[in-house]
C-alpha cells in the first residue's frame, strides 16, 4: 500500500458540500486526528462501508462538521484504505480542512492519482480508467452511455476475445515449432490465414467506428454556411433555442463564428454560425469568410443555407466547392416566400429540408435529419467503442501487424517470421488495455485526468 495522498473529489467552489478523499497507507489513522465522530468512537475502530456524523477539528477547535465514510482495503475504489469526507463546501473550509489532512500525515494528490492507483491495484482496467474521464466530461445521455459501456468493461471484453484469437492462432505455430517431433497438426497456411484475416476483419470494425465515438464523446462539429443574408443566424437561433446570433435583414451581420453546444435526442452537435462566404471588401468580413472556409474543413456536417424565394448565386456555387468531402444539407429557409426554380443541382446534397421561421416545425425536420445523417441513430451505445487517439494507434498497429503477418505468408516467408508480427500485434493490444504499458505511458494517460479523481 503507498502513501497516503489527499485532495478534493468534488470542484473547489463554493457549494452545498464539498467530498475530500484520502487513499493509501494510514488513510484512516490520519483523518482520524482531524475527523472526531459525535459518538465516542474513532474512524480506527469503524468497519468497512459505515459512516460516522462528527467534525473536523484543529485541536479543541471545530471547524466544522460533517459526515466520514470509511472503506477498508481491498474493497474500495482504489483498491487501498480510503475515507470520505463530506463537509460544507465553503473555500475557507476546504482550504483549512485540507491542511489539516496534509499535516497529520497526508500529501496533496497528483493528477488521476486515486484512478491510477485503482489501475494498478487491478480495480479495473486501463480502457475502464479512461471511461471514467469520459463519464466525468459526457456532455448528451448518448455520451453517457457509451462511456459507461466502456467503463463496465465493453471495449476490454472485445479486445480480449481478439488477443485470445490471435493467441490461439500464435500458440499453435510456436507449438509446431518448438517441438517438431511431437504429434501436432500441421500449420495450414490456408487456415492460418483465414484465422488472421476475421481477426483483421474484427479490427477494421474497431477502427471503423472510432469516429462515430469520437462524434458521441466530442459532438458533431455542424458548421451552418452559406451566402449572407439567407437566414444562417436564424437557423443558429432557431436550434440553439436562444438568440446566439445577431439577425437583422443587413447583409454580412455575423462577422466571426459564433459557437453553441446542443443535444436532439440524447446527441450532442457543436453549431458553428459562420460569415456569409462572399467575394467581400472590408477587411474584417474578410477574415470572416476566410475562418469560415477554415471551419468548413474541420465539419462533421454541414448545413447548406440558400434563400429558397431567391435565384441561386455565383457565390453559392462557389461555397459549395469548399463542401465536397462532408456530409451536407441542403436547407431551404425562407419558404414561406415561395419557392423559386434554381439551377443547382440537388443531388450533391444527402438531403434537402426545407425550412421557414414562420413555421418552428420545420426545424424538427432539420433535426431528424442531422440524427440520420450521422448514423448514430442506429448504434449500439453498449458496443465496444474506441474513444481516443491512443486506443486508436494501438488497435491500428495491430492491424498493421496481422496484414504484414498475411502478407509474409503469401510471400512465403518462415512461419518464423510471421510469428514476429503475429506477437508485435498482441503486444499492441495489449498495450491498450493496459496489460503490457510502460510507466511514461501510465502516467501520460492519468496526467489527463482531474485531481481528486
Amino acid at each position: 500500500m503507498e502513501e497516503c495522498i489527499a485532495a478534493v473529489a468534488t470542484p473547489i467552489a463554493q457549494s452545498g458540500i464539498c467530498v475530500i478523499r484520502l487513499s493509501g497507507e494510514g488513510a484512516i489513522e490520519i483523518a482520524s486526528k482531524v475527523f472526531v465522530p459525535v459518538k465516542n468512537q474513532s474512524l480506527l475502530e469503524m468497519e468497512g462501508y459505515r459512516a460516522a456524523y462528527g467534525h473536523i477539528v484543529d485541536g479543541d477547535e471545530v471547524i466544522d462538521d460533517g459526515v466520514a465514510l470509511v472503506f477498508r482495503a481491498p474493497n474500495s475504489y482504489t483498491g487501498e484504505d480510503v475515507v470520505e469526507v463530506s463537509c460544507h463546501g465553503g473555500l475557507a473550509i476546504i482550504e483549512r480542512s485540507l491542511e489539516l489532512f496534509y499535516r497529520s500525515g497526508a500529501r496533496p494528490a497528483q493528477a488521476g492519482e486515486f484512478t491510477k492507483r485503482a489501475f494498478l491495484n487491478d480495480k479495473m482496467t486501463l480502457t475502464q480508467a479512461e471511461a471514467v474521464m469520459d463519464v466525468i466530461n459526457a456532455q448528451s445521455f448518448l455520451s453517457l452511455k457509451a462511456a459507461n459501456a466502456a467503463k463496465r468493461g465493453a471495449l476490454y471484453r472485445k479486445i480480449n476475445e481478439i488477443c485470445e484469437d490471435i493467441t490461439k492462432i500464435d500458440g499453435h505455430i510456436q507449438a509446431w515449432l518448438d517441438y517438431p517431433d511431437e504429434d501436432l497438426d500441421l500449420v495450414d497456411s490456408d487456415d492460418v490465414k483465414k484465422n488472421l484475416y476475421k481477426v483483421k476483419d474484427d479490427l477494421e470494425n474497431l477502427l471503423s467506428n472510432y469516429k462515430l465515438g469520437n462524434l458521441i464523446k466530442n459532438g458533431v462539429k455542424t458548421v451552418i454556411v452559406g451566402r449572407p443574408n439567407v437566414g444562417k443566424s436564424t437557423i443558429m437561433n432557431f436550434l440553439s433555442g436562444e438568440e446566439k446570433s445577431i439577425v437583422t435583414n443587413i447583409s454580412g451581420t455575423t462577422r466571426d463564428i459564433v459557437e453553441n453546444v446542443i443535444t436532439i435526442d440524447g446527441l450532442m452537435f457543436v453549431l458553428f454560425d459562420t460569415a456569409g462566404i462572399r467575394l467581400a471588401e472590408d477587411v474584417v468580413e474578410k477574415i470572416g469568410v476566410e475562418r469560415a472556409k477554415a471551419k468548413i474543413k474541420e465539419a462533421d456536417l454541414i448545413l447548406f443555407v440558400i434563400d429558397g424565394s431567391e435565384k441561386i448565386s455565383k457565390d453559392e456555387f462557389e461555397v459549395l466547392k469548399y463542401c465536397e468531402h462532408v456530409p451536407k444539407i441542403c436547407v431551404l429557409n425562407k419558404v414561406d416566400l415561395g419557392l423559386v426554380e434554381n439551377s443547382i443541382n440537388f443531388d450533391q446534397f444527402d438531403c434537402v429540408v426545407e425550412t421557414s421561421s414562420k413555421n418552428p416545425q420545420t426545424m424538427e425536420s432539420l433535426k431528424q435529419n442531422m440524427i440520420s445523417l450521422t448514423q448514430l441513430n442506429s448504434l449500439d451505445s453498449d458496443a465496444p467503442l474506441l474513444f481516443n487517439e491512443r486506443q486508436k494507434l494501438a488497435v491500428q498497429k495491430a492491424l498493421d501487424e496481422l496484414k504484414n503477418a498475411i502478407s509474409a505468408i503469401e510471400s512465403g516467408f518462415t512461419w518464423d517470421a510471421v510469428v514476429i508480427s503475429i506477437d508485435a500485434a498482441i503486444d499492441s493490444l495489449l498495450e491498450l488495455t493496459g496489460e503490457n504499458l510502460s510507466e511514461h505511458i501510465v502516467n501520460e494517460v492519468f496526467s489527463k485526468f482531474c485531481v481528486g479523481k
